[in-house]
């Protein structure tokens, strides 16, 4: 695989001219204190060494204070401090070799860069088919006008191949060459170059050998590395724009005299009075000041239930209002909202993240180096040793194909592969590059509560507890809302003889309940206080949601209800304990509802209550104590924690962010895909330093062998493919692989009895 190829389309640029200072400063964040962020895209940043040039060229300039390159986002955070003018950020990463523009998010219609590697990759891999086809007959005993035939026509399949397919590793090395710098590139666009010249010279002068097999062998491996790379890169990279089309463009502004004029967000400020409409999501942070509406806060606390809304409550952008029109005054501008906030936690945790890959990118800048001296080692020894320039050139080449990173690069992208595979067979999507690695090296698993331990949807528990009378009623007046509540009761009462029950008028009150009608008689089914009309003892150390039937203000019925445990959750807690791992709840949820569930689970350690900011805190700090944390959840609220983990999982019924965010994705409806998943990861991590070893005992056999001219550039071809092929077989192993023994490690004991985590 290569690295720092910037073959992008060129992306906008801010003028060079006298405004783009102004633009720059306009383009950046005030942190206060004289102190701005300024976000770009570096679309050409593909590896380690791309990210350690940027940082530095940003850092040299005077002013900057902090430079952060997101690998999967290609962007780069700068924060800046100057009295005068902005630093010139992009003319510095201009200077290095690498374009780069104020950064947005945004979605295209398509991927340019994925599909120009898809259609390299088929050139390449069209050409060398066919090349190595003709070969055969050459191996095979061809000569004469037969063979020069063959090699022509090899010529010929070969220039599209190095022409259009290895452009992409030839852009990539000039760019590193011409600013002082050099990759993985160089050495493979020598080689290649170098390959096709002189079989292309010894083809014209009727010369016995031709090595066009080499050179487009060699560049469609290379590019299988390169557009799968790509690929998981893409898939992460998508969270954060997910989460950041859940704000609105605009928001309605009620004006001093009652009009109304719709606003963009980047023009409200804190203060202004805005007004949201049933099903709008809300835009800016703020308090209800009128009316009364239902909200779904998954976004905050993971919980389906919605929350009622009144005068003073406090609301946070990302919020869906369910039924009511309400009037909000604002507190705070776009760019401090609290989905903002969320989007840029997650963005600077996905920025943490690394693999395998990394260390091959830094095993790179060695390499490359190392590959060069010893390539013009062997062609200068050559020519001193027996003066023929020809020979000393085919040796040379050898090196240079021969010393192919092809089966290093494919060491970790074909377990990935293979893994995937296997993982799917089981229900299980991957979705990040780097993710089986970072799951194999986990001790501590967080679950989220609803959704992820339990099934999401409230179930009637004490139906045998309630009259059968006020059941029926209840069913009659619950059947045709859409509250979770509501059609859990419903569901339960199907079978209650409601059709003696005649109510004359049903609504619908948001935040309360139902009231009905039937002559005289007043029904309420919803909230205690307001169906008793009164003021009612607080439910919330409750660990079931209650609500409770009343006729003209006098009790009929309690009805406790709760989610459901999500099938194998018990087992898969008890198997993730048994293997020595910790495991702990981290939930937005009343803290006596979490402290039953993780009873009934035998968890220990467990944190209610939780926003989401709370969550990713526990998690940084279970990180400072060296712990590798895998978080299990699947809320629009757990999102910023399913990033900042180590790695993550989400079921398929998650929000669309959550999906997005993590790095698994397991269909079924049982949790025994968590272990599932960890299994086959621990397997997949030992195949991957299996393969590793395999590359490195290839180049310390066939690098003597190429420098003392024992082999070819046919056969360095052929020991490159050979290296390959040994690596992809032993991935292929992952299938037949038994269950990993796993190793005894001690439990984090914090003592006897239930552990709330800290919430800070």
């Amino acid at each position: 695989m290569s690295c720092c190829a910037p073959g992008v389309e060129a992306a906008l640029q801010l003028a060079n001219g006298p405004g783009s200072a102004e633009e720059l400063r306009l383009a950046s964040r005030d942190l206060g204190d004289g102190t701005f962020q300024t976000d770009l895209s570096v679309p050409g940043v593909h590896c380690g060494a791309c990210i350690a040039a940027v940082e530095k060229s940003l850092l040299a300039l005077p002013g900057v204070v902090h430079a952060r390159v997101n690998l999967s986002m290609k962007r780069a955070s700068v924060k800046w401090r100057t009295s005068d003018t902005p630093p010139d950020l992009i003319g510095a990463l201009q200077a290095a070799g690498y374009t780069a523009h104020p950064f947005t998010i945004e979605t295209t219609a398509g991927d340019p860069e994925y599909v120009r590697l898809v259609k390299a990759l088929a050139v390449a891999g069209f050409c060398a088919m066919n090349i190595m086809l003709l070969s055969v007959s050459v191996w095979a005993g061809a000569a004469g006008g037969t063979r020069q035939a063959f090699h022509l026509i090899s010529a010929v399949l070969a220039v599209p191949a190095i022409v259009y397919s290895g452009r992409i590793f030839f852009v990539s090395a000039w760019s590193a060459l011409r600013h002082g710098r050099t990759n993985m590139d160089v050495p493979i666009s020598v080689g290649v170059l170098m390959a096709f010249g002189l079989s292309l010279y010894d083809t014209l002068h009727d010369g016995p050998h031709a090595y066009f097999d080499a050179a487009t062998t060699l560049l469609f491996f290379l590019l299988i590395g390169r557009t799968l790379d790509h690929l998981m890169r893409e898939k992460a990279r998508s969270a954060v724009a997910g989460l950041a089309r859940l704000t609105p463009r605009g928001a309605m502004v009620v004006e001093e005299d009652g009009s109304r004029r719709y606003a963009p967000l980047a023009e409200i400020e804190p203060g202004t009075a805005i007004l949201i409409s049933a099903g709008d999501r809300i835009p800016l942070d703020g308090i209800v000041t009128g009316g009364v509406s239902d909200l779904d806060r998954s976004l905050v606390s993971g919980e389906a239930a919605p929350q009622a809304a009144r005068a003073g409550t406090q609301v946070q952008a990302g919020l869906m209002n369910l039924t009511g029109m309400l009037t909000i005054r604002t507190t705070a501008r776009a760019e401090d909202s609290f989905l903002a906030e969320m989007v840029r936690m997650m963005e600077a945790a996905e920025g943490g993240q690394a693999g395998y890959r990394r260390i091959a990118d830094r095993a790179a800048a060695l390499y490359s180096p190392m590959v060069h001296l010893v390539a013009l080692a062997t062609l200068v020894g050559w020519v001193f040793v027996t003066g023929d320039w020809h020979a000393s050139i085919t040796v040379a080449i050898a090196v240079l194909i021969v010393t192919c990173p092809c089966a290093l690069g494919l060491a970790v992208p074909i377990v990935q592969v293979v893994a995937a595979r296997r993982l799917f067979e089981k229900g299980i999507l991957v979705k990040d590059g780097s993710a089986l690695e970072r799951l194999a090296e986990i001790d501590t698993v967080l679950f989220d509560k609803t959704g992820t331990l339990t099934s999401g949807n409230p179930r009637l528990v004490n139906a045998g507890d309630i009259e059968p009378s006020a059941f029926a009623i209840a069913a009659a007046m619950a059947a045709g809302s859409r509250h979770p509540l509501s059609a859990a009761i419903a569901e339960a009462g199907r079978t209650a003889a409601s059709a003696s029950i005649v109510l004359d008028h049903v609504s619908e009150h948001p935040g309360c309940g139902l009231e009905a009608r039937s002559g005289d008689l007043v029904y309420r089914l919803g909230r205690p206080d307001w169906a008793l009309g009164e003021a009612s003892e607080s439910v919330a150390d409750e660990a079931y949601s209650l609500v409770l039937l009343t006729m003209n203000g006098r009790p009929l019925g309690r009805f406790m209800l709760e989610s459901a445990i999500r099938q194998g959750a018990a087992e898969t807690v008890s198997a993730l304990r048994r293997q020595g791992l910790s495991v702990e709840i981290v939930s937005g949820d009343r803290e006596a509802a979490v402290a039953a569930l993780a009873a009934r689970l035998g968890v220990e350690h467990f944190g209610a209550a939780l926003l989401p900011g709370q969550k990713v805190a526990h998690i940084e700090r279970l990180r400072r104590d060296g712990h590798k944390i895998l978080m299990v959840g699947d809320g629009l609220n757990d999102a910023p924690a399913l990033a900042a983990a180590d790695i993550s999982m989400a079921p398929a019924t998650a929000a669309d962010i959550g999906r997005t965010a993590a790095g698994f994705v397991f269909m079924n409806e049982s949790l025994s895909a968590v272990d599932e998943a960890l299994r086959i990861a621990r397997n997949a991590n030992r195949l991957v330093r299996q393969n590793f070893a395999l590359a490195i005992a290839y180049n310390i056999i066939a690098v003597p062998l190429a420098v003392s001219g024992h082999v070819t550039p046919l056969l360095a071809a052929l020991a490159m493919s050979l290296s390959s092929v040994a690596v992809v077989a032993n991935a292929m192993r992952l299938g037949r692989s038994a269950p990993v023994q796993w190793p005894a490690r001690s439990m984090v004991d914090a003592g006897s009895g239930s552990h709330a985590v800290g919430a800070g």
